[in-house]
Formats: structure tokens, C-alpha cells, sequence
């Protein structure tokens, strides 16, 4: 698989097989996207694996917390913006729409959704999942460095015919993360990311995001 067959195949897959994943796999991929760019290669990430009974059970703590509605903003971690420009408002909208008019969940339909959203945090049924942590003293420079290496994580996947889902869901809920995966205080959570072979006939998995026109958001001078 070359590499532009390797971007133009990886999507945010939400509904995976329970085929396991094995540690060889992940670490060859993990060693590929080392090669990831980073400002003055200070290489700023540190990725933890969970598989088997650790996922198991920071599934199950989490999706107890879910429940109950035990969660911290995303706000504290300066995540996402408190309030939103249209523009991003409207494709954030956008997708949750089309995702939950595949799986025929109606606007209002709070028992639905919430089971859709818990879904999150069973990795989407991903046999591994890996979370992402920067040393909490460094800046936004490092954050977009973790995003870089991520990205590389996933094109990488494809090569061994995996799929893979960023999740920034698990922010709200690190408690249990870093009790099960023994992750140091000094680090912060940047994401999660699901891992596994797709469900291909799973409907939610025919989701196609949308895409800005390249007018929209490339902007060329001197041509």
C-alpha cells in the first residue's frame, strides 16, 4: 500500500471485530511513525497499549463513570473552544448527523444517543487501544507534534489492514486511564485512539466525512 492509498483508506472506523491484534503488529507500526517530524525532534509523545483484561477494565470503570455522569470539562484542558465560530460549529453538526441518521437515531432521542456515545468508550469494540500523553509542562507547539506522530500511527495501520479512531472522548474521564495504565502525574492525556480490523458490515462504517472544497482553505500567492 503506497502512501497516498494509505490517507485516501483511513477513516474513523466505529464499529470493529474482536480479531486480536498482535503486539508485534502494533510495535512495528508504533516504530514506523516514530518517524514522525517534531519541532527540534524533542519527539514529545509518550503512547500507552492496553489489550485484554487492562482494556477490559478501564473500559469497564469508564463506562461506569459515563453512566453515572461523572466527567470533567473538556474546558480544563483547554481542549475545544467554549464557544464555537459557525463554521466548525456547523461540521461538528454535520457529521453527527450523518452518523446518526445511518444508525436511525432520531434528534431528541437521548436514550439512543447515549448508548451510541458509550460506544466510545469500548473502544468502539476495538480489541486495543492506545492513549496519547505529552509532559504536561510543554506548550501547544508539542500537542500539534502528538497530532503529527497520531496521524502517522494510523496511516502506518493501513499497511497491515487495520483501521483505527482518533478519540478525544476519553479526555473527560483520565482517572481510571492513568490508575490502569500507571501513567506519571507530569504527563497530560491528549487522546485516545481505537485500533482493530473493521466490521464491514457494520452500517455506521459506510460514513463518509465531508470535505471542504480546496478553495475554502487553500489560499496560494505568487502562482
Amino acid at each position: 500500500m503506497d502512501v497516498i492509498e494509505a490517507i485516501e483508506s483511513r477513516r474513523s472506523i466505529r464499529a470493529f471485530l474482536d480479531t486480536p491484534v498482535s503486539k508485534d503488529t502494533i510495535s512495528k507500526i508504533l516504530t514506523i511513525a516514530q518517524r514522525a517530524p517534531s519541532g527540534t525532534n524533542t519527539q514529545p509523545w509518550h503512547v500507552y497499549i492496553c489489550a485484554g483484561e487492562t482494556r477490559n477494565n478501564i473500559v469497564a470503570d469508564v463506562q461506569k463513570m459515563f453512566d453515572l455522569g461523572e466527567f470533567t470539562d473538556y474546558d480544563k484542558y483547554d481542549y475545544y473552544p467554549s464557544e464555537w465560530k459557525e463554521i466548525h460549529r456547523n461540521r461538528r453538526r454535520g457529521i453527527g448527523w450523518d452518523l446518526y441518521g445511518l444508525l436511525g437515531i432520531k434528534k431528541g432521542d437521548r436514550e439512543k444517543s447515549h448508548k451510541q456515545h458509550k460506544r466510545n468508550f469500548c473502544f468502539f469494540d476495538a480489541p486495543v487501544g492506545l492513549f496519547f500523553t505529552t509532559d504536561s509542562y510543554l506548550g501547544k507547539g508539542s500537542w500539534s507534534d502528538v497530532g503529527l506522530f497520531m496521524q502517522t500511527v494510523m496511516l502506518a495501520a493501513r499497511k497491515y489492514n487495520l483501521h483505527t479512531c482518533p478519540q478525544a472522548a476519553w479526555i473527560n474521564y483520565q482517572q481510571p486511564i492513568f490508575k490502569h495504565l500507571d501513567i506519571p502525574a507530569d504527563q497530560v492525556l491528549v487522546s485516545g485512539m481505537a485500533m482493530g480490523y473493521e466490521n464491514k458490515e457494520a452500517i455506521e462504517n459506510s460514513l463518509q466525512t465531508r470535505r471542504e472544497e480546496l478553495s475554502n482553505i487553500a489560499h496560494f500567492h505568487g502562482f
